[in-house]
């Protein structure tokens, strides 16, 4: 709870970072938690032997999203932090400026590049956690709910920061990656969306 409480200190704090891309990753981070703990709660059990391959197949992919997103975390903050050093390199003349700028458009790629793959993650958690949902421990059904709505937030939350990013970025120059970046960005928010509230549906059948 110490790195929890740390973690929430500095996102409240008057610095940049961490700031909303890190909270997606997290938020997907706990996703993929969550669906980790209803395959561990049914991988075991009498009752779902026919379904544990299933779970520990869903376990090792989940356990692996964790991972990445958590590190998502840093380099989120990271990317964001090249950004502003970017932005401080000096601008008096213009090679300066050509300079600043160059290192600025690198940057700030970097910095859409990061959400973006927490966005693409937070989908993967979305659809483990209806296999999940489906197959696995009815006691802990509501729990993978959960787990698609908090993939579902960090998708839409990543989404914004490569939205930010990319109104930065000059697509003059970089017209391939805004442009790649936002179809690519439609189609996962749209998977999301359609993903979780089928999560979502199957959820309240079992617990009501």
């Amino acid at each position: 709870m110490a790195d929890l409480n740390g973690f929430l200190e500095a996102l409240a704090s008057n610095s940049p970072t961490p700031g909303g891309g890190s909270v997606a990753a997290l938020a997907g981070a706990l996703g993929a938690a969550l669906a980790s703990m209803v395959a561990n709660l049914t991988i075991g059990k009498k009752k779902y032997v026919d379904v544990e391959d299933d779970m520990k197949a869903a376990l090792q992919k989940t356990e692996a999203l964790r991972l990445e997103l958590a590190q998502l975390i840093e380099e989120d903050a990271a990317a964001f932090g090249k950004v502003m050093k970017a932005m401080k390199l000096p601008k008096e003349t213009d090679e300066e400026k050509a300079a600043r700028k160059a290192a600025m458009q690198a940057s700030l790629i970097d910095a859409a590049t990061v959400p973006l793959a927490v966005m693409e993650k937070c989908v993967d958690v979305i659809r483990l956690s209806k296999g999940v949902a489906e197959k696995g421990n009815k006691n802990a059904v509501s729990d993978a709910g959960v787990a698609a709505l908090m993939g579902r937030a960090g998708a839409h939350a990543a989404r914004l920061n490569v939205l930010i990013n990319l109104g930065w970025i000059d697509a003059s120059e970089h017209r391939g990656f805004v442009e790649k970046a936002g179809a690519a960005l439609g189609v996962m928010a749209t998977e999301a969306d359609r993903g979780a509230d089928e999560v979502f549906q199957i959820v309240l059948a079992k617990v009501t």
